[in-house]
């Protein structure tokens, strides 16, 4: 037993609060996978003489002639690709994910078969260290309260908050604004001033974006040519989007230009892309383009 718990501390929950607190939204099931399951845990056991850390991740490898590939699962529903896309090709190479294959239906069978009282286990869809889902208080209780005003895109106060923080691009429910719009529209935010803990708030046609620009790229093989096409996808179980990487950078930038919009795109959000099933590499996304912001 081996108890990382200062190492998760640090580069995962200090990561998360620290990335809200600067107006982005992050990711921490990535970020484990970058930095704890395959990189400290995986270090520890190959100093120990073992040969790969396997997991129970829905997502499959295979073999190919310029190395090991990341593809997404046969189990499209569970497909967990999207949160190992910050491995690389020599991560890769130590990894071992024997669900990939398989249906999860099948593998609570098979565990039901074996007596294992986690068969009928619920699936989890809270941040394992939050787990009563209450992110906004566990952000207060770190970062305090930072109260500050909600604005239109005209500028005009029409609300206030405890914390910016505790609000992400897209997000509808939760802005308590007193009045509704002139044009009695729903009213989403737009974006996050952190600086001045400003929160940005208009119609749901601005959340639109057509371009996407990250940082810190990490290829799961070779990086991929200028103008190669290629598919986004921004969530975890999101849209799948074509496109076209329209820069890539000797510093990890890259720019994607959607063949399609997307809706709600927030700043700390993975940029994965794909080609067909298999990962080609992924990116923190800096800012995409809306038609007004």
């Amino acid at each position: 037993v081996w108890d990382l718990s200062e190492r998760f501390e640090r580069d995962v929950v200090e990561d998360f609060v620290a990335d809200y607190a600067a107006g982005r939204t992050p990711n921490p099931c990535l970020r484990c996978n970058e930095k704890i399951k395959f990189s400290a845990l995986l270090d520890k056991a190959l100093a120990l003489g073992f040969d790969a850390v396997c997991t129970g991740h829905y997502a499959r490898l295979v073999d190919a002639g310029a190395g090991r590939e990341l593809h997404r699962a046969a189990d499209e529903a569970k497909d967990q690709s999207y949160v190992l896309a910050v491995l690389t090709p020599a991560q890769l190479d130590r990894a071992l994910f024997p669900l990939g294959d398989t249906l999860k239906i099948d593998v609570r069978a098979e565990a039901a078969a074996r007596g294992l009282r986690v068969a009928a286990k619920p699936d989890s869809h809270d941040i394992c260290f939050i787990p009563d889902g209450d992110t906004a208080g566990f952000l207060t209780a770190r970062l305090g309260a930072q109260p500050g005003p909600i604005l239109d895109l005209d500028g005009q106060r029409v609300g206030s908050h405890d914390g910016a923080f505790a609000f992400t691009v897209g997000q509808r429910r939760g802005l308590a604004l007193p009045e509704p719009a002139a044009d009695g529209r729903r009213r989403y935010v737009l974006a996050i001033e952190p600086v001045s803990h400003t929160v940005v708030v208009g119609p749901e046609e601005d959340l639109d974006v057509e371009q996407i620009t990250g940082e810190r790229a990490i290829w799961c093989g070779p990086a991929p040519a200028e103008g190669a096409r290629i598919s986004a996808q921004v969530r975890a179980h999101g849209e799948q989007v074509p496109a076209v990487l329209e820069s890539v950078t000797p510093d990890g930038r890259v720019a994607v230009r959607l063949d399609r919009s997307l809706r709600a795109v927030a700043a700390g959000q993975a940029l994965v892309l794909y080609n067909g099933t298999r990962v080609v590499g992924s990116a923190t996304i800096a800012s995409a383009a809306t038609s007004r912001l």
